[in-house]
């Protein structure tokens, strides 16, 4: 992982957060899992998967409840780990990892969309998204409210700032949770089932948004979900999980086509939402 002063993610004061860019080779992927496995005893969830997400690209993980997808999602901020094969970011093997300290700079460049949005009831929505700032760099007062105001823009929520979490609808929960996601101007996010328990329109909104900022800012994407409407506005490709593999990859239009049997299942027979939120 390089750092390089003149990144656009490294607008940080010189007492902020250290901006470490994450740079791939020209052509080669910025994620790349190869031939991971994991089992918990005898449950064997993940059987040699391999799984490449390029710079930029917005890539979309399908599959059953208990698949394994956020498992496999979890593994790049070192959650969970591997009991066979790699998995690398900008070409560092994350097997390398030994210390909160070995990943600290690859946390900072990765923000995580927790299910369910996750916010904290004790603090306002202001207080919420500049908790990773607090947290994680030396910024005054001002300069946080400036960008914790910036974020809040960013999604829709401008004016926000002092409301109480519990006085935002589901939709505007969401978006105040992918404020603070925003948080350190993260390389990779990490959404994990972003729509759920959302009413379809609400979904599409936080869907458009999710398109519109890794338009606007480049960003990496892995997508969790079961959404076919999300999958379908937002993913550069996706991969169904099945069995602890890959059933199908490649493009939506290619996805509507595949004769696999678990595509067609989940085309026929898609897990529903979760109750819809108000």
């Amino acid at each position: 992982m390089s750092s390089s002063p003149n990144s656009p993610s490294s607008s940080s004061p010189p007492n902020g957060v250290e901006a470490a860019v994450l740079t791939a080779a020209p052509g080669a992927p910025l994620i790349s899992y190869g031939g991971v496995h994991k089992a918990y005893g005898d449950n064997q969830v993940l059987r040699g998967v391999d799984l490449q997400v390029f710079p930029g690209e917005t890539m979309v993980i399908l599959g059953r409840s208990g698949s394994g997808k956020t498992v496999l999602t979890s593994m790049l901020v070192g959650l969970n780990t591997p009991n066979r094969g790699s998995i690398e970011v900008a070409g560092e093997k994350l097997s390398s990892f030994k210390s909160d300290a070995d990943w600290r700079e690859l946390r900072l460049r990765t923000g995580y969309l927790f299910q369910g949005s996750a916010l904290y009831d004790s603090m306002t929505v202001g207080e919420n998204v500049g908790f990773p700032m607090v947290q994680h760099t030396h910024w005054r007062e001002d300069e946080i409210a400036r960008r914790v105001a910036e974020k809040l823009e960013q999604v829709g929520l401008a004016g926000t700032e002092h409301m109480e979490p519990g006085e935002l609808s589901g939709g505007m929960q969401r978006r105040a949770a992918l404020a603070r996601t925003l948080a350190l101007d993260p390389e990779i996010i990490i959404y994990d089932e972003p729509t759920s328990g959302l009413d379809p329109i609400t979904g599409d909104g936080i869907s458009q948004l999710m398109r519109d900022l890794q338009q606007a800012l480049q960003v990496t994407s892995v997508v969790v979900t079961h959404d076919l409407r999300l999958l379908e506005r937002v993913a550069d490709r996706l991969v169904l999980l099945f069995e602890g593999a890959w059933a199908f990859q490649g493009k939506f239009e290619e996805f509507l086509q595949s004769s696999h049997p678990e595509v067609r299942r989940f085309l026929r027979k898609q897990a529903p939402q979760e109750d819809t939120a108000r």
